[in-house]
């Protein structure tokens, strides 16, 4: 069981990781740029010649990752049923291609949903330039442990809840995009450090319920923020300001992906629909670019 207390409290050790641009490209293949190898925008991101690639700003998820630190049976986390919740970047500098960076992390906000309810567990990350202490970008990610509700007690509550977020709104899109996604897709991006085998391995993904392994939640949000970056910002990393999504259903690799974007290509709500189900994965998008 969590306690509170322990867990709001809970010691991470400052991440140091330097990254090059090999690494900067990999990320980038690893969600799917470079399809069209002629698509010279694309390129930028994803090949060295004859100057150094752009980083995706949404590689910020990825870089300075603290490892599985809820697996520790002294968070009083039931590791085997957390999902992944809601991911939010705010995004103060451009990442540079290749560097050393420091992350730090600590948990902010822990809410009791009840007895058979679950809990969510909200921890913050800002990334740093290592040399000059720079903020490049703050990420906010949110777990459900669906097995740790009921932990809460009259005299130590837990966090109340975030208000919920400003759902999409109703009606035909904007604009609408499909995203082809590639049968080996987690494979490519669990070189990017997340190396859970429900993503890569058959018998875990069925012993977690599911046919077969499923893509990243984050291969998802990244893919469905280059194609925003594409559509709003003419895939200029420096435009894009702050990305927020939640999670509500897995992706399948090879799947197309359905970018449903509704806004001015400033201030952006989205969402994103798994088309051969008909499944929305990603709800309550929200992307802010600069003009």
């Amino acid at each position: 069981m969590i306690d509170f207390h322990r867990l709001k409290a809970w010691h991470f050790d400052e991440v140091v990781q330097r990254y090059t641009v090999d690494d900067t490209m990999r990320y980038a293949l690893a969600l799917g740029l470079g399809r069209d190898p002629t698509d010279a925008k694309q390129l930028r991101f994803v090949n060295d010649v004859p100057a150094a690639p752009l980083a995706l700003p949404t590689m910020a998820v990825v870089l300075g990752f603290p490892g599985s630190w809820m697996q520790d049976p002294a968070t009083g986390i039931d590791f085997a049923q957390i999902v992944h919740g809601e991911e939010q970047v705010v995004w103060h500098r451009p990442l540079p291609p290749a560097g050393t960076v420091r992350a730090r992390h600590r948990v902010t906000h822990i809410v009791d949903k009840g007895p058979g309810r679950g809990a969510t567990i909200r921890y913050d990350k800002t990334l740093h330039d290592a040399d000059s202490d720079v903020l490049l970008a703050t990420v906010t990610h949110t777990t459900f442990a669906r097995g740790n509700g009921g932990f809460a007690t009259a005299a130590v509550p837990g966090d109340a809840a975030a208000p919920p977020p400003v759902p999409v709104p109703a009606g035909a899109p904007d604009l609408t995009l499909d995203i082809p996604t590639l049968p080996q897709q987690a494979l490519l991006y669990r070189q990017c450090g997340d190396r859970n085998p429900l993503h890569a391995d058959p018998a875990t993904a069925r012993a977690a319920g599911f046919e077969r392994p499923i893509l990243h939640g984050l291969c998802t949000w990244g893919i469905a923020a280059h194609a925003l970056l594409a559509q709003c910002a003419d895939s200029e990393p420096a435009r894009l300001r702050s990305l927020y999504a939640r999670f509500s259903a897995p992706v399948f690799p090879g799947e197309t992906l359905r970018l449903e974007l509704f806004g001015d290509g400033v201030d952006v709500r989205f969402r994103v629909r798994a088309v051969q189900r008909d499944r929305v994965v990603l709800d309550h998008g929200h992307a802010l670019f600069s003009a």
